[in-house]
């Protein structure tokens, strides 16, 4: 199959190496694997093109010239821009959700609305447009105040403070710069990820994972679009998946198609298992960063097959996924000046001893080539280093093994990734299990 892959971040490396992993019997490749714009880890195993991946005509030209199978659209703005669109629109199988569907993500106070209407449990939230409407809002709610910038912002438009002087500054940025805002109210508990494969009609849940979303080890510092993840989750009850498809995913999905937006592509569900019981703190359109970089590894079912079904509205012919019982933990490096403005153009070294590890891999997120063929940073979340093990534990020793044979001037990383998570014992797992979502 040829594929394309819209994108050029950890998460589209991480799609790609899975892709390029699925082999026939002959142990030759399955598939022909394009990308655009991609990186340097992409490059590694697809053709990479130079595109504006926010331009659906662009994208869709160049997945006709390469005939393509499957579009695989990453990031949110192509999607909320209209790519998948203009790709299905050729006749093209693309996996994504349209625009309008897209709006889950491109607006929270329209996925407020459409959870309200599904009926899915979620944080009390107030929509703003000016500051007054901002001071009101706020003077609601007890701190931590939560203030969202309503439309996409890489990662970097939610403030969670207890200064109310912080919070009404992000405010009137966001106000300043002709964004709505929704505030809302803070939602104790740890945070899940679950991506929901759907084409519309049937949904798949992928495995659990946990992000880090704070800069700094215990959970402190600036929030960030994620600096590591880790899955399975040995402390979360075995019944979460379930609870959240039934009362989460699949409400909201119908919602979608009852509006005539039928929502297809991977709808990422931002969970808090709450003092409450579980609540939707935010929905994304795409595979989440870094979370995508833990699951996809432990996926044994052959990604294309899912994407594809999905794109072609047969997923209800893949049947359950398979699982492997290994775990997986991600830990990045990042570029000094993350989460503000980055350092870029510095040398990156020991990609290649750290992969030479044994389960441990490498994937890129914001590297470049220089003309001289040298590795150097170009973003602010440089790698992902994965490690894979019989457990979360193992796993972790390897993600921080591969870390420390990286070498990136002024780089940092947190030294805690599922840290917490691998020291619980069982017993402890079953008591935290039984204690969340009992509300």
């Amino acid at each position: 199959m040829r594929i394309l892959i819209i994108g050029s971040g950890g998460r589209e490396d991480a799609i790609a190496h899975s892709l390029a992993q699925e082999q026939t019997e002959q142990t030759q490749p399955v598939h022909q694997l394009h990308a655009a714009p991609g990186n340097p880890g992409i490059g590694r195993v697809a053709t990479l093109h130079t595109v504006n991946i926010n331009d659906p005509q662009a994208v869709t030209a160049l997945a006709q010239s390469i005939k393509a199978d499957l579009v695989v659209v990453g990031p949110e703005a192509p999607l909320v821009a209209g790519v998948a669109d203009a790709v299905r629109a050729a006749g093209i199988a693309c996996f994504g959700p349209s625009a309008q569907a897209a709006q889950l993500e491109g607006s929270k106070a329209f996925a407020k609305d459409v959870m309200a209407a599904a009926g899915v449990p979620t944080a009390r939230a107030v929509v703003a447009t000016d500051r007054q409407q901002a001071e009101q809002a706020l003077a609601e709610f007890h701190p931590p105040y939560v203030v969202k910038n309503d439309g996409l912002a890489a990662g970097k438009g939610v403030v969670v403070t207890d200064q109310l002087d912080q919070a009404l500054a992000h405010a009137q940025a966001c106000l300043d710069a002709g964004a709505k805002l929704v505030i809302e109210e803070y939602l104790d508990g740890p945070e899940i990820s679950l991506f929901c494969i759907t084409d519309g009609t049937t949904v798949l849940p992928l495995a659990p994972a946990q992000d880090f979303k704070r800069a700094l080890d215990g959970d402190q510092g600036p929030n960030t679009g994620g600096m590591g993840a880790y899955s399975p989750l040995p402390w979360a009850p075995a019944d979460l998946t379930d609870q959240v498809m039934e009362t989460v995913a699949r409400p909201t999905v119908a919602e979608m198609a009852k509006r005539g937006t039928p929502f297809q592509g991977v709808l990422y569900c931002g969970l808090a298992l709450t003092s409450r019981g579980l609540r939707v703190v935010e929905f994304n359109a795409r595979f989440g960063d870094p979370e995508t970089q833990v699951v996809l590894p432990r996926l044994k079912t052959p990604l294309a097959e899912v994407l594809l079904a999905a794109a072609q509205g047969r997923l209800n012919q893949v049947g359950q996924l398979e699982w492997s019982s290994q775990a997986a933990v991600t830990v990045v490096v990042a570029a000094q000046g993350y989460p503000g403005t980055p350092v870029t153009g510095r040398p990156v070294t020991g990609v290649e001893r750290a992969e030479q590890r044994q389960n441990v891999s490498v994937l890129h997120a914001g590297t470049a080539l220089c003309g001289d063929g040298e590795l150097v940073s170009a973003g602010g979340r440089v790698l992902n280093v994965v490690g894979m093990g019989k457990d979360l534990a193992a796993a972790r020793t390897r993600a921080y093994v591969g870390v420390s044979l990286i070498s990136l001037e002024g780089s940092h990383h947190r030294t805690d990734i599922a840290q917490r998570a691998s020291e619980l014992c069982p017993l402890e797992c079953q008591k935290r299990s039984s204690q969340q979502l009992s509300a």
